[in-house]
């Protein structure tokens, strides 16, 4: 997908309306999997409204949008802001992916915040240089998440330095000198997420953020075992991404889990969003569940129920255009409930506490291939960001 980060149409920042019921995504080169932008709200109504389809309402018929959405929150995998009008943006996340998309274009409405952040006095002042370089990414990421929440209703998620990933103290502590920084610039803490990749460590520092208050969201879930000790962590948020373990599936075997489910004849992405969301629901955990890397209509219909799924535009634009009797939009079927939840059978193992020892036996190669996948490329988008930001500075004017 191109990367559309110019300044919107006035029209498109000047009415509140406008920016009620998507969500916004901007994309950085490294593409579509490193700057999920989500909504944590309900929406659709005002988004099938805006976005230039003609209705369906009058002739006593729906969309498919319209019937799907009764069942889970389906949220728009795209959007530069070309497609604000379609789908204006709720909540958003922001990374170093979308830094790098920023640096990369002279003229967006985020350029200013980062150049601030290059500006700080107090990171100027840092004599080691990669104190300083991280000072200025921090300063950076606050900055352009304090415009987001500006222009967002929901919830902003930020991310953090995945090269903490196997630190939970650092990750601890990464996340409240963010916290602290938004809170320099009157951004309430209810309004944030903070992005953490589900390691062990990652899994811990979640569930101590949480005692504390501090909202996380979990990223990087790919087996049974990591999603279950997210849980128990009490994060607010899971993502899973179904079409990633559907890849490795496809060109890899010996994963006990995902070879399980294969032998099932089931889905193995869309089998642990499944069998994630029933333990969720069984057994009383306060996360919600959002499904990824959704890549088709029938992968959105197989998951109907869960809390939110990321959809691409092309699927929700076939949704939106595909109309429905009344009669039809019944035959759409929930098939994620608490019902099916309570009816659904874990193992003794699957249920116990999980520890760091657990974790790990039970990750299959599949989990621990793209979790390491996921980390370097944050890790690498981090490090590239600091690059730059060492040959720009100081900005002109400073």
């Amino acid at each position: 997908m191109s990367l559309s980060l110019q300044s919107p149409p006035s029209s498109a920042l000047s009415s509140k309306s406008s920016l009620q019921g998507g969500h916004l995504r901007l994309l950085g080169r490294s593409g579509a999997s490193n700057a999920v932008f989500f909504n944590l709200q309900p929406s659709f109504p005002q988004i099938r409204a805006s976005a230039g389809f003609s209705s369906s309402l009058d002739t006593g018929a729906s969309t498919e949008l319209d019937a799907v959405s009764r069942f889970s929150e389906i949220v728009p995998d795209t959007v530069i802001f070309d497609d604000f009008e379609k789908f204006p943006p709720t909540a958003a996340t922001v990374s170093s992916s979308l830094l790098l998309g920023i640096l990369s274009l002279p003229d967006t409405i985020f350029r200013n915040a980062v150049d601030m952040a290059l500006a700080d006095s107090g990171c100027a002042a840092l004599e080691n240089a990669e104190l300083k370089l991280s000072c200025f990414a921090n300063k950076a990421l606050v900055n352009v998440g304090g415009d987001l929440v500006k222009l967002v209703p929901g919830r902003v998620s930020t991310e953090v330095d995945a090269r903490l990933a196997y630190d939970t103290h650092g990750i601890i502590g990464k996340v409240h000198s963010l916290l602290k920084l938004y809170n320099e610039i009157n951004v309430p803490p209810e309004r944030l997420l903070f992005k953490i990749p589900s390691t062990w460590q990652g899994i811990e520092a979640s569930r101590l953020l949480e005692s504390e208050g501090i909202q996380t969201h979990l990223t990087f879930v790919y087996s049974f075992a990591q999603a279950a000790a997210a849980a128990q962590a009490g994060a607010s948020v899971i993502q899973i991404f179904v079409g990633r373990i559907r890849d490795w599936a496809r060109n890899h075997s010996g994963d006990l889990e995902i070879d399980a489910a294969l032998k099932r004849g089931e889905d193995p992405g869309l089998s642990l969003v499944t069998k994630t969301y029933n333990y969720i629901h069984k057994y009383g955990h306060k996360s919600k569940l959002m499904a990824a890397a959704v890549r088709n209509k029938q992968d959105l219909f197989s998951l109907l129920g869960v809390d939110y799924i990321i959809a691409p535009l092309k699927v929700l634009q076939s949704l939106n255009e595909s109309v429905t009797t009344a009669d039809e939009k019944y035959s759409f079927v929930q098939k994620l409930s608490r019902q099916s939840a309570a009816a659904y059978n874990f193992s003794e193992e699957e249920v116990a506490k999980w520890d760091q020892l657990s974790l790990a036996s039970a990750m299959g190669p599949a989990a621990v291939e793209l979790l390491a996948a996921g980390l370097d490329g944050y890790a690498d988008q981090s490090r590239r960001v600091e690059e730059l930001f060492s040959k720009i500075w100081p900005p002109p004017n400073v």
